[in-house]
């Protein structure tokens, strides 16, 4: 039997980077599981838009799929309505997720889950890699990628765990206010100390 695969966490706040940090594990032969591409994916479900129906109303369901602009909206405001939402999504993706891992091929699996911390699902890692940046930078990125006001990045940040936080969670943190090339000699060394690589 194979033994099961060891788990590094990726994580990071909005506009950190860790998207590029996935791409770069993923190009050194890691399995990357992508908790944002399989919420999307269970986001499409009929049973889960049935349950935002009735449990957010038919206004967040149009043209059979989710409002996206309008859940964020309601979620990033109000967190009652971002519990629900969470508890319609979560456990389809965490379901969809041990099904991909099962299917890995490398020793480690990567899960790249945005609120990794802020849900306690460290506590299922053999290690977590936390991906930061200055404020500053990371509005300045998410501004020009999404075209969101700072304020609206602002907000979206407030509602994770505050970085110093997850700085003190984490195993290992990258410090991505900088260029790719430092970016990449920093996870090489990450890497190496977690023992994912030698």
């Amino acid at each position: 039997m194979t033994p099961a695969p060891r788990r590094l966490g990726l994580t990071g706040s909005i506009g950190a980077g860790k998207s590029t940090v996935a791409r770069l594990l993923r190009e050194r032969g890691l399995d990357v599981i992508d908790a944002d591409a399989i919420a999307r994916t269970v986001s499409s479900w009929p049973e889960v838009l049935r349950d935002v129906r009735e449990r957010l109303g038919e206004a967040y369901v149009t043209d059979g799929a989710l409002d996206r602009p309008a859940l964020a909206a309601l979620v990033f405001r109000d967190p009652e309505a971002r519990t629900v939402l969470n508890g319609i999504v979560h456990p389809r993706v965490r379901a969809e997720a041990a099904r991909q891992e099962a299917n890995a091929r490398s020793v480690w699996v990567v899960h790249d889950v945005p609120l990794l911390f802020e849900n306690g699902l460290e506590r299922g890692m053999d290690a977590t890699l936390l991906v930061d940046a200055p404020l500053s930078v990371r509005v300045a990125r998410v501004v020009a990628r999404d075209g969101l006001s700072p304020e609206q990045v602002a907000a979206r940040d407030a509602a994770q765990m505050p970085p110093e936080e997850k700085r003190r969670r984490a195993s290992v943190v990258l410090d991505n206010g900088g260029d790719l090339t430092s970016l990449e000699a920093q996870l090489d060394a990450a890497l190496v100390t977690l023992g994912v690589t030698s």
